[in-house]
């Protein structure tokens, strides 16, 4: 069956069928070899996308800024400062000004209602480059990167250890269910997805042959899995204090050489970063010093190590974020 996007937003994984999931990852593939080969792929030529971001990212920008000028777009970045979007002006006004002068929006931010607001309103494409719920376009590379590093998606079995109710554990889980792939969640019970979620990739797992389970348990978690992914403990927005009580929550689930020793002889890891795998950056030095916590959600040993694909990732974040972009707009 043809697939055909024009038109359509791209908010959250839920939204998508199973065979256009497929047909973003084929796509994103064939884009990805033209990028490798040096051969222009301009064919939106003419058309503009503005990037309205609430929080801050490297990869996000920059695939989206990239991706929007390999195909020939104007490309426009607006961040809170730069913006009257919810101050002076409201969600909605906002997506119908901007929904006159550019072809495509994306949004990146916080609440989930606020991209689904402006898609309600643009009258184009909206895509969401993160809320607090969903990461979708996270998900096309994770997806993209497993499929070229262990050759399929159907059947593999990949863990989320740590705050599995995040926007990351959520979109993980419902991807999974979509694609075939044994979601395991591996956390507090006090960090499980919501139950209402859980509830609905279990019945979407029931049509891919997929399964979705929640344990406590590292140990059975991650025998012999094929995909061990974890992300920071403490989501952006969330206030300072939340690390002290996080920290006592999720030591024992990070991912270190005996969880992958644990793992498949030839499973991979997976981060969507940043990550606190040393004490690089100025929140690990402020966490070590208050704490007294050299590495968090992974070991530096783990992070460096070959089994470790998180820069083909963020790599593939480009790649994916073009096909959606492609896709939605059309040529």
């Amino acid at each position: 069956m043809a697939v055909n996007l024009r038109g359509r937003s791209f908010l959250k994984i839920l939204d998508f069928t199973p065979n256009e999931i497929r047909y973003l990852l084929d796509l994103s593939k064939n884009l990805k070899s033209l990028k490798q080969a040096g051969i222009a792929h301009d064919t939106l030529k003419g058309k503009n996308i503005v990037l309205l971001f609430e929080k801050t990212s490297t990869r996000t920008r920059c695939a989206f800024e990239v991706a929007g000028r390999d195909l020939g777009m104007g490309v426009t970045f607006l961040d809170p400062s730069a913006s009257q979007m919810g101050k002076k002006e409201s969600i909605a006004d906002t997506a119908r000004v901007l929904g006159r002068m550019y072809d495509g929006i994306e949004y990146r931010g916080f609440s989930q209602k606020i991209v689904e607001e402006l898609a309600e309103y643009a009258g184009v494409p909206v895509w969401n480059g993160l809320t607090d719920e969903f990461h979708p376009t996270q998900m096309l590379a994770d997806l993209l990167t497993i499929e070229e590093k262990l050759g399929r998606l159907k059947g593999i079995k990949l863990v989320y250890m740590g705050d599995a109710r995040n926007n990351m554990g959520n979109s993980l889980m419902v991807a999974c269910a979509k694609m075939g792939l044994h979601f395991t969640a591996c956390a507090p019970k006090a960090l499980f997805p919501e139950k209402w979620l859980v509830d609905a990739c279990q019945e979407i797992a029931k049509e891919s042959g997929a399964t979705v389970t929640l344990t406590e348990d590292v140990a059975a978690a991650t025998q012999d899995v094929d995909v061990i992914y974890t992300d920071i403990w403490v989501s952006m927005g969330e206030p300072e204090e939340v690390w002290e009580s996080r920290l006592k929550l999720l030591q024992s689930y990070q991912v270190n050489a005996k969880v992958m020793e644990n793992a498949g002889k030839d499973a991979i890891f997976m981060h969507c970063l940043p990550s606190y795998h040393d004490l690089n950056t100025e929140v690990a030095q402020k966490i070590y010093q208050k704490f007294g916590v050299q590495e968090m959600e992974v070991t530096n040993e783990v992070f460096e190590s070959k089994q470790s694909v998180v820069f083909d990732e963020a790599e593939n974040r480009m790649h994916t974020i073009k096909a959606v972009i492609l896709a939605t707009i059309g040529g």
